[in-house]
């Protein structure tokens, strides 16, 4: 895969590694509208087949989606409720042999065993990840495999300024045909919005000029700190007054963008999730407050779609020239943030492997640019 160089600054020997998935982090599973009690998804993170289900209480779980008897996926069976299941609580059914596994993961009936067979049953067990429900997202944390019995380290992101059990206004979400790293680099890229969201709603080439920004360390990763947003940005205007914005990117792949406009507040999330290395899925969800983009509903979709389809189409342009594995450039200032990120993602796997805490490498800086 193409590896990155350098122009203008300098990037370490490690962080020029492209495919790296990282582990012992929580993922974006899925949007938590799309699962009802007692339904199952089939997913792959990460290339990793894993059941999302959710239990007669509403409670979300997830298992590794392969019964360890004949390698059917658990997914395509059923999942019985505590009364139904025979075993006193939730449990999903395989398909082919009938083995039943609960919410945790350990197995909790064989129907072709028979007196005498001497089984321990709940010896044997699927792997069992914990799972978070927050603000109508569903997170999943994917473990190193010699770590992943241990209790998660921290907890998903949380949306500041909605309540807990808030859902997003509005959703849509997108398959990027790529590796992850190229997804996230190519949404946090600052330079290029003027030439591939080029349009009127948005900004156009020859509103180009110079900015300079504001970056500080985050929680796992890095922040623009608030400030006025662009002035060639129409999109902002529709919310009125003096808007001030903060957008914040952390590891593995979740950027958020925090917007007031006087008494009212909109935050946008978006979510890289790596399927497997070719294939990434972008979910992006807005919360607000405005009672006008509530009814602008219906107007502001197609624009996601749009938004998040010029990136799609720009990136699969991108695997045409990655197909002959070119050396990449990164320059200051610009690239700055594609920098921070494989530092970011080589200090996380680092620390992991070392078993000490996480550092951040982001200094407080000023970049500058123009877009």
């Amino acid at each position: 895969m193409a590896r990155p160089r350098a122009l203008c600054g300098h990037l370490y020997a490690h962080d020029l590694e492209i495919g790296l998935f990282l582990k012992d982090i929580w993922y974006f599973g899925a949007p938590g509208e799309t699962l009802a009690p007692g339904a199952m998804i089939h997913k792959v993170l990460l290339g990793e087949p894993i059941l999302i289900g959710r239990d007669e209480a509403g409670e979300p779980f997830a298992l590794r989606d392969i019964c360890p008897h004949r390698g059917v996926p658990l997914s395509a069976g059923k999942l019985y409720d505590a009364k139904s299941s025979g075993c006193g609580h939730t449990a999903v059914e395989c398909p082919y042999h009938g083995w039943k596994f609960g919410t945790d993961g350990h197995c909790a009936e064989i129907p072709s065993l028979v007196p005498g067979q001497d089984i321990e049953v709940s010896r044997i067990r699927v792997r069992h990840y914990p799972v978070r429900e927050v603000q109508g997202n569903i997170w999943i944390y994917i473990a190193d495999d010699k770590r992943a019995d241990l209790a998660p380290a921290g907890e998903p992101p949380l949306m500041p300024g909605f309540d807990a059990d808030q859902r997003p206004n509005i959703r849509e979400k997108m398959t990027f045909s790529c590796h992850i790293d190229h997804a996230v680099i190519g949404l946090m890229d600052p330079a290029h919005g003027p030439f591939v969201h080029r349009s009127w709603y948005w900004r156009t080439q020859k509103s180009i000029h110079e900015k300079a920004k504001a970056f500080a360390p985050a929680e796992l990763g890095f922040a623009m700190v608030e400030h006025a947003p662009s002035s060639n940005s129409f999109a902002y205007k529709i919310l009125g007054g003096a808007p001030r914005t903060e957008i914040s990117f952390r590891l593995p792949g979740i950027r958020i963008e925090r917007i007031t406009a006087g008494r009212h507040r909109v935050t946008g999330l978006t979510c890289v999730t790596p399927v497997d290395e070719k294939t990434t899925e972008i979910t992006q969800s807005f919360y607000w407050t405005m009672p006008l983009l509530t009814m602008l509903k219906p107007v502001l979709r197609p624009f996601m779609r749009a938004f998040l389809d010029q990136d799609r189409a720009m990136v699969d342009l991108q695997q045409e020239g990655l197909r002959f594995d070119p050396r990449l450039m990164l320059i200051n200032d610009s690239d700055v943030q594609a920098k921070w990120y494989h530092r970011l993602k080589t200090e996380w796997q680092e620390a992991g492997e070392q078993g000490r805490p996480f550092e951040n490498p982001v200094k407080p800086t000023t970049l500058r640019w123009r877009s």
